[in-house]
């Protein structure tokens, strides 16, 4: 059913929202509106945004004083995809642009984990931790083009050092300490890392995990490290003794060109080596003052929460918060100890204004019963909330409305590691309808494409980018000839030959659909839709069906060629069921009911399997295809790295799955 009907009713879908004549007019995005004089509905900025880049990308860079103009040749000096080569000439530095004019009185960051209570750090002393870190990282030899690797948690700390490094010229990046030692390696060891900086250990749901014994695992494997500085997390003890360059060195900062690496990043490594995406120090700047200003409406007297690792990239995307006059709020822990309480018990006490999460964290809270308001927990600086790391159902819409407050302004936002920003999701002076993403965010000239390559409105197609950005990454590293980087989005579209001039296109990998009053619904990764009969039908939509049942808390759900000889596919369904559920026939009829009324009956699986888990990579997400490579018969370490899965354990039941059924087969 189109995205802008109700699937109970057909009707028009539900307005939750609308901005306040007040909010609108305080918004940073209506400020900017007027000053480039398009104050007009939201539609004609995203239109003049994305058909004059040049001059709305320039516009930015004038609007957020990031240099003058004469600082850079041209806007945009090569449009093709990939390739594209923004503000040739300039030269900048990002954490300068982030010290640039602060009080250093002023509050930079709150901060709390399961090791440390509700703390706070100014500007100041972040100024401070950063320039001693600097001095130890130059002390070491770490200069421009460098990289310098973190194993290290969501910590004040860890920011300072992120800092340090881009302060150098050199090149960030950064693994959760969740992550086991292969999987740290396969990440890191590509880069060729001069200085790694690592923790003791860490707490998560109580118990304490020593990781000593991994962080000499992990240098061992990586033979360009110098230097492996060691942070006493566990223990209390901090940065060890010798590494802190003295209490007053001085922070100073070394302007790179525009598209001087910044960070490194990764695919989630699910399938092979992760691919380690580069950005740009001038891309994400200007990417994140937009971002941040624009979309997010970060203002003064906001604190900004979003829940997140340093393994994912709304670390990076919350770190770029800081580019406003917002604070930033950092969690370090598991999110459901001891309750699913914590994090809105951090909220309260936080005095959090902006609320970021994911999607399966509210499903998971919705679950187990949760109410942020209860107890008579107050949460009165908070308006907003924001989701991303998958759709987040309208269920799920629904629940923060009544939860939170019917003034909450609820952004489900969509973007990737790939561009480390979000290009559709977040207007402030949009409203909110259920289950939609507000618009597509300025300067992204995103379409929804059907098969033949030709943009749709009111209809699900891939998701393509038809012009840059700035913060779409230089390379992968590693791809000298970029041959990776065209395969990975450049060539399912080749350019149009009945259209001269036409260039390649970015294609995301998600399935979207745009609708007639601009918003949108994303249903998925487009690897992983399901084609039954002709009916294309995103994973998202089969899991908001089976997941209405109270009965069941988590599903997967794949689709593949059936076995044997058999013609045709074949698409089986697993579930988590509740304690003392059992999967009785009354139950797999209910299923089935569900999904043939709420998605359509070819969508109906062809077998129900009770599992005791999904398995997860460390971000979160359900591991779809992988688990397709296992049941038609791909080796399970070629089909998945473990190391970057939150449950290994979990896969391994597939593993046992996939043989039985090629057992049955053979007999």
């Amino acid at each position: 059913m189109p995205a802008d009907r109700d699937l109970e009713t057909g009707r028009p879908g539900r307005l939750l929202w609308t901005p306040s004549e007040q909010r609108i007019e305080a918004a940073a995005l209506t400020r900017f509106a007027r000053a480039v004089g398009v104050d007009g509905p939201y539609e004609e900025l995203w239109r003049w945004s994305v058909e004059d880049i040049e001059r709305f990308w320039g516009t930015i860079w004038d609007y957020f004083a990031i240099g003058p103009a004469t600082a850079y040749q041209r806007v945009l000096a090569d449009h093709e995809m990939p390739g594209a080569r923004w503000f040739s000439g300039a030269e900048l530095s990002y954490p300068e642009y982030m010290f640039r004019d602060r009080d250093d009185a002023g509050v930079a960051i709150h901060h709390a984990s399961e090791l440390r209570a509700l703390s706070s750090l100014s500007w100041g002393e972040l100024r401070q931790q950063t320039a001693q870190i600097r001095a130890g990282l130059s002390a070491l030899g770490v200069g421009p083009g460098d990289r310098v690797v973190a194993y290290l948690p969501n910590i004040p700390e860890t920011i300072a050092a992120f800092l340090a490094t881009a302060s150098l010229g050199a090149i960030w990046s950064s693994a959760a300490p969740e992550f086991g030692a292969r999987s740290v390696i396969d990440r890191f060891a590509q880069i060729k890392p001069k200085v790694l900086l690592a923790i003791d250990g860490y707490r998560y749901g109580g118990k304490d995990f020593d990781r000593s014994k991994i962080v000499t695992e992990i240098a061992a494997a990586i033979d360009t490290l110098k230097r492996t500085v060691r942070f006493g997390y566990l223990d209390g003890s901090g940065w060890e003794e010798g590494f802190l360059g003295p209490a007053d060195s001085p922070l100073r900062f070394t302007p790179v060109e525009f598209s001087t690496p910044l960070w490194v990043l990764y695919s989630s490594g699910t399938t092979g080596l992760p691919k380690a995406l580069v950005h740009s120090q001038g891309g994400i700047l200007i990417e994140q003052l937009k971002k941040m200003h624009l979309h997010l409406d970060a203002k003064p007297d906001d604190r900004v929460f979003w829940f997140t690792t340093t393994g994912w990239m709304m670390w990076n995307f919350l770190v770029g918060v800081l580019l406003t006059e917002a604070e930033i709020v950092l969690f370090d822990g598991n999110p459901g100890f001891p309750t699913m309480d914590r994090l809105w018990e951090l909220a309260e006490q936080a005095e959090v204004s902006c609320f970021g999460t994911s999607a399966a964290f509210i499903a998971a809270s919705i679950k187990a019963g949760v109410k942020p308001r209860g107890g008579g927990r107050k949460l009165a600086r908070l308006d907003a909330v924001g989701s991303t790391g998958s759709p987040l159902s309208p269920e799920g819409f629904d629940w923060i409305y009544r939860e939170i407050g019917a003034d909450t302004w609820l952004f489900s936002t969509s973007g990737g590691t790939d561009v480390c920003t979000a290009f559709v999701g977040g207007v402030p002076t949009l409203p909110v309808y259920q289950g939609e993403l507000q618009g597509r965010s300025l300067g992204a000239a995103l379409e929804s494409w059907d098969e033949a390559g030709q943009p749709q409105i009111g209809a699900v197609g891939e998701l393509v980018l038809t012009k840059p950005m700035p913060s779409m990454p230089v390379a992968f590293w590693g791809d000298p000839d970029g041959s990776k980087l065209r395969h990975a989005y450049f060539e399912h579209y080749p350019p149009d030959p009945a259209r001269p001039g036409s260039s390649r296109v970015w294609r995301h990998g998600d399935w979207i659909e745009l609708t007639e009053r601009g918003t949108a619904v994303i249903s998925g990764r487009s690897d992983s839709t399901i084609n039954r009969g002709g009916v294309r039908m995103g994973t998202s939509e089969i899991y908001r069906a089976v997941l209405a049942l109270d009965q069941i808390t988590d599903a997967l759900v794949v689709d593949l060629p059936k076995p044997g000889d058999g013609d045709g596919d074949w698409m089986p369904l697993f579930v988590v069921l509740r304690e003392g559920v059992a999967l009785q026939p009354e139950l797999i009829g209910e299923i089935a009911a569900r999904i043939r009324r709420d998605c359509s009956p070819r969508h109906v699986p062809d077998e129900i399997h009770q599992i005791a888990e999904v398995p997860r990579t460390l971000s979160g997400k359900a591991l779809e295809i992988p688990v397709k490579r296992i049941l038609m018969g791909v080796a399970p370490e070629a089909a998945a790295s473990r190391e970057s899965l939150a449950n290994p354990a979990a896969l391994d039941w597939f593993v046992d799955f996939a043989a039985a059924a090629s057992a049955r087969i053979e007999a």
